[in-house]
Parts: C-alpha cells; sequence; structure tokens
C-alpha cells in the first residue's frame, strides 16, 4: 500500500520552489495543496533552529513520488515530509481544514495508549482525522540535533470556521485530556491555513 501523509515545504520565492508547486498542483497524487502559517512550539524550535514562518502544506498518497520532487528543490530550510503509519480515526465529512496539529508521543505508543488517544480524539467534534505517523527531514543542511522522536508522531486535522488561535486552544485542550491519562503528548507545531490553492 501507498505511504500518504503530508509534505510541508518553506514558501520561497524562487524557481526551484515555483516548480515544485506546480508540480503539487497537478499532480494526481497530491490530494489537496495549502498555502500555511507555521507556529512551533519551544521544543520544535529547539529542534528546528532553520524554519520558516510560511509553508505550502500539501496531502500526497505517495511518499516516494512526492521525496523525488521535494529533493531536487535541495534547500537550507528543512521541508517536512510526516508520512501515515496508522489511523486513529476519520470522520466521513466534507469540511475545511483550518488546522494541522502535530504532536509526539514522548514514551511508548502501546496498543491501548492508541486506543485510548483515538478515544479522547474521536470524541473532539472538530477534529476530522487523526493519523499516527513519522517525520523525514529533506535539507542541505546538517542538523545540529537530532529530533528523537521521529517515529512516534500524531497529527489532528482540525475543521471549524473558528479563528486559529481559538483551534490552537481547542487543541491544547485535547492535549491536557491526553496528557491526564499519563500518555506523553507534546506539541511539536500547528499548522493555520490561510488559503486553500487546490
Amino acid at each position: 500500500m501507498s505511504e500518504g501523509g503530508y509534505v510541508c515545504v518553506p514558501y520561497l520565492q524562487n524557481n526551484a520552489f515555483t516548480t515544485l508547486k506546480n508540480t503539487f498542483e497537478n499532480s494526481d497524487l497530491v490530494d489537496d495543496v495549502y498555502f500555511v502559517t507555521a507556529t512551533f512550539s519551544e521544543d520544535g524550535r529547539a529542534y528546528f533552529p532553520s524554519r520558516s514562518n510560511t509553508y505550502l502544506l500539501a496531502r500526497f498518497k505517495d511518499r516516494s513520488q512526492i521525496m523525488n520532487e521535494v529533493e531536487k528543490c535541495n534547500q537550507e530550510t528543512p521541508t517536512f515530509v510526516f508520512t501515515k503509519s496508522d489511523e486513529l480515526f476519520e470522520r466521513l465529512e466534507d469540511n475545511n481544514l483550518n488546522l494541522l496539529s502535530i504532536y509526539y508521543l514522548e514514551c511508548g505508543d502501546s496498543q491501548s495508549d492508541l486506543s485510548e488517544l483515538g478515544f479522547i480524539v474521536a470524541k473532539r467534534n472538530r477534529v476530522r482525522r487523526a493519523e499516527m505517523g513519522n517525520l523525514k527531514l529533506s535539507t542541505n543542511q546538517i542538523q545540529k540535533f537530532t529530533f528523537p522522536y521521529e517515529e512516534n508522531l500524531v497529527v489532528l486535522e482540525v475543521s471549524s470556521d473558528n479563528k486559529h488561535q481559538a483551534d490552537n486552544k481547542y487543541c491544547e485542550k485535547t492535549r491536557k485530556e491526553v496528557q491526564r491519562k499519563g500518555i506523553g503528548m507534546t506539541n511539536l507545531l500547528n499548522l493555520s491555513v490561510i488559503e486553500k490553492i487546490k
């Protein structure tokens, strides 16, 4: 089965980026493309000191093909590739994506923990999809620190007509509820949708 997920490319004004953006817009392997702003947590800033405030976000169906296109850009600022390893749940709704909130589990992703996590998140009516996944970086710079939780990501898609700040708080309440169950879940970054391009 093809590995789907999200790719998050720094929004730069150069030919390589424009070519990649056009490729995403015209590819059958890419379902949706968004212009987003990124808010890194304190932990996220520590691991990824080289980062952007604005990104092109695309939901893809096949990681290997996307990685081939991304690596042609060869940028200093890292491109984040989040690949789904497991789906916790999905609501069959056609609501617009407003926020993508990405977390990591600090230890243990036992089946009971994942079941508990899925149960808590499924009760949150603004969350339209929750997935487990992993992270790969594409950059021509050597990273000072290796992100130690790259195999333990949780990605939440939030749909609403609220302001991004309200959805950020909503996700933080969700995270705290998960923490109360003894599951160490930490925010990595939030991606706020400014415009849907495709």
